[in-house]
Protein backbone atom coordinates (compact mmCIF):
# COMPACT_ATOMS: atom_id res chain seq x y z
CA UNK A 1 0.00 0.00 0.00
CA UNK A 2 0.91 3.86 -0.34
CA UNK A 3 1.57 5.07 2.59
CA UNK A 4 2.36 8.77 3.79
CA UNK A 5 4.11 7.98 6.75
CA UNK A 6 7.86 6.73 6.68
CA UNK A 7 7.30 4.38 9.79
CA UNK A 8 4.41 2.96 8.29
CA UNK A 9 6.36 1.79 5.21
CA UNK A 10 9.10 0.14 6.96
CA UNK A 11 6.36 -1.53 9.36
CA UNK A 12 5.10 -3.26 6.58
CA UNK A 13 8.64 -3.85 5.11
CA UNK A 14 9.60 -5.30 8.22
CA UNK A 15 6.60 -7.36 8.94
CA UNK A 16 7.01 -8.79 5.34
CA UNK A 17 10.38 -9.77 6.37
CA UNK A 18 9.10 -11.87 9.39
CA UNK A 19 6.32 -13.58 7.59
CA UNK A 20 8.88 -14.33 4.32
CA UNK A 21 11.70 -15.77 7.45
CA UNK A 22 8.77 -17.34 8.75
CA UNK A 23 6.47 -19.07 6.25
CA UNK A 24 10.10 -19.90 4.52
CA UNK A 25 11.27 -21.88 7.75
CA UNK A 26 8.12 -23.40 8.52
CA UNK A 27 9.43 -26.94 9.23
CA UNK A 28 11.73 -25.56 11.62
CA UNK A 29 9.60 -23.25 13.76
CA UNK A 30 8.50 -24.94 17.32
CA UNK A 31 5.56 -26.26 18.26
CA UNK A 32 3.24 -23.22 20.70
CA UNK A 33 4.61 -23.08 23.25
CA UNK A 34 0.69 -23.58 25.59
CA UNK A 35 -0.12 -26.84 22.93
CA UNK A 36 -0.41 -29.66 24.78
CA UNK A 37 0.12 -32.96 23.68
CA UNK A 38 -0.82 -35.86 25.11
CA UNK A 39 0.95 -39.42 24.33
CA UNK A 40 0.35 -42.91 24.98
CA UNK A 41 3.28 -44.19 22.83
CA UNK A 42 4.34 -48.05 22.51
CA UNK A 43 7.59 -47.23 21.47
CA UNK A 44 6.79 -48.07 17.67
CA UNK A 45 7.20 -45.92 14.67
CA UNK A 46 3.73 -46.53 13.86
CA UNK A 47 2.91 -44.76 16.93
CA UNK A 48 2.84 -41.82 15.09
CA UNK A 49 1.65 -43.11 11.56
CA UNK A 50 -1.81 -40.88 10.79
CA UNK A 51 -4.93 -41.87 9.20
CA UNK A 52 -7.41 -39.48 9.31
CA UNK A 53 -6.51 -36.20 11.94
CA UNK A 54 -10.21 -34.73 13.43
CA UNK A 55 -11.51 -32.60 15.97
CA UNK A 56 -13.29 -33.92 18.92
CA UNK A 57 -16.62 -33.11 18.18
CA UNK A 58 -18.24 -30.67 15.50
CA UNK A 59 -16.98 -27.16 16.65
CA UNK A 60 -14.68 -27.75 19.34
CA UNK A 61 -11.01 -26.92 17.62
CA UNK A 62 -8.94 -26.37 21.11
CA UNK A 63 -8.66 -30.08 20.53
CA UNK A 64 -7.46 -32.20 17.34
CA UNK A 65 -7.37 -36.18 17.47
CA UNK A 66 -3.73 -36.77 15.51
CA UNK A 67 -4.69 -40.63 16.29
CA UNK A 68 -5.32 -43.19 18.55
CA UNK A 69 -1.88 -42.83 20.81
CA UNK A 70 -1.96 -39.11 20.27
CA UNK A 71 -3.79 -35.59 20.85
CA UNK A 72 -3.24 -32.09 20.77
CA UNK A 73 -5.32 -29.79 23.18
CA UNK A 74 -5.01 -25.91 24.14
CA UNK A 75 -4.77 -25.22 20.67
CA UNK A 76 -5.49 -21.19 20.80
CA UNK A 77 -8.34 -20.12 18.79
CA UNK A 78 -6.23 -17.56 17.03
CA UNK A 79 -4.58 -20.49 15.71
CA UNK A 80 -7.49 -20.68 12.94
CA UNK A 81 -7.52 -16.84 12.15
CA UNK A 82 -5.14 -17.67 9.42
CA UNK A 83 -6.92 -18.65 6.39
CA UNK A 84 -5.35 -19.63 3.19
CA UNK A 85 -7.89 -20.35 0.00
CA UNK A 86 -10.96 -20.30 2.82
CA UNK A 87 -9.59 -22.78 5.22
CA UNK A 88 -7.67 -22.58 7.68
CA UNK A 89 -3.76 -23.30 7.66
CA UNK A 90 -4.20 -26.09 10.35
CA UNK A 91 -7.38 -27.60 8.58
CA UNK A 92 -5.25 -27.63 5.46
CA UNK A 93 -2.42 -30.05 7.10
CA UNK A 94 -5.19 -32.20 8.65
CA UNK A 95 -7.20 -32.31 5.12
CA UNK A 96 -3.72 -32.68 3.22
CA UNK A 97 -2.14 -35.31 6.06
CA UNK A 98 -4.79 -38.28 5.61
CA UNK A 99 -4.70 -41.65 4.30
CA UNK A 100 -6.58 -41.35 0.42
CA UNK A 101 -7.45 -43.65 -2.12
CA UNK A 102 -8.55 -42.14 -5.19
CA UNK A 103 -11.87 -43.44 -6.49
CA UNK A 104 -11.55 -44.52 -10.37
CA UNK A 105 -8.06 -45.73 -9.96
CA UNK A 106 -7.53 -46.52 -6.53
CA UNK A 107 -3.77 -45.60 -6.18
CA UNK A 108 -3.04 -45.06 -2.62
CA UNK A 109 -2.09 -41.79 -0.87
CA UNK A 110 -0.62 -42.44 2.43
CA UNK A 111 1.25 -39.45 3.82
CA UNK A 112 3.13 -41.65 5.86
CA UNK A 113 5.68 -42.81 3.76
CA UNK A 114 6.63 -39.26 3.45
CA UNK A 115 8.07 -39.46 7.27
CA UNK A 116 9.39 -42.98 6.46
CA UNK A 117 11.28 -41.94 3.67
CA UNK A 118 13.14 -38.83 5.57
CA UNK A 119 13.38 -41.25 8.65
CA UNK A 120 11.24 -39.09 11.00
CA UNK A 121 8.17 -41.20 11.92
CA UNK A 122 7.32 -37.63 13.77
CA UNK A 123 7.61 -35.54 10.55
CA UNK A 124 3.55 -34.91 10.23
CA UNK A 125 3.22 -34.71 13.98
CA UNK A 126 6.03 -31.96 14.21
CA UNK A 127 4.84 -30.47 11.07
CA UNK A 128 0.90 -29.59 12.21
CA UNK A 129 2.75 -28.08 15.45
CA UNK A 130 5.27 -26.18 13.34
CA UNK A 131 1.85 -24.79 11.75
CA UNK A 132 0.21 -23.96 14.46
CA UNK A 133 2.76 -21.62 15.84
CA UNK A 134 3.20 -19.96 12.25
CA UNK A 135 -0.38 -19.75 12.11
CA UNK A 136 -0.47 -17.45 15.44
CA UNK A 137 2.47 -15.83 14.27
CA UNK A 138 0.92 -14.70 11.37
CA UNK A 139 -1.92 -13.21 12.36
CA UNK A 140 0.10 -11.86 15.43
CA UNK A 141 2.02 -9.99 12.74
CA UNK A 142 -0.62 -8.87 10.63
CA UNK A 143 -2.87 -7.62 13.52
CA UNK A 144 0.09 -5.36 14.27
CA UNK A 145 0.15 -3.87 10.74
CA UNK A 146 -0.71 0.04 10.56
CA UNK A 147 -4.58 0.96 9.74
CA UNK A 148 -4.45 1.96 6.12
CA UNK A 149 -7.31 3.93 4.43
CA UNK A 150 -8.10 2.51 1.40
CA UNK A 151 -9.69 5.19 -1.12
Amino acid sequence: PLVEDVRDFWSFSNAGRKLAELHINYEKVPPYQTCQVSENLTGLANDYRVEKMRFPKKGQKDTIIYNSRITIGNIPEKAYEYVVNGKSAIEWIMERYAITTHKESGIRNDPNDWATEVGNPRYILDLLLSIINVSVQTVEIVEGLPKVKWE
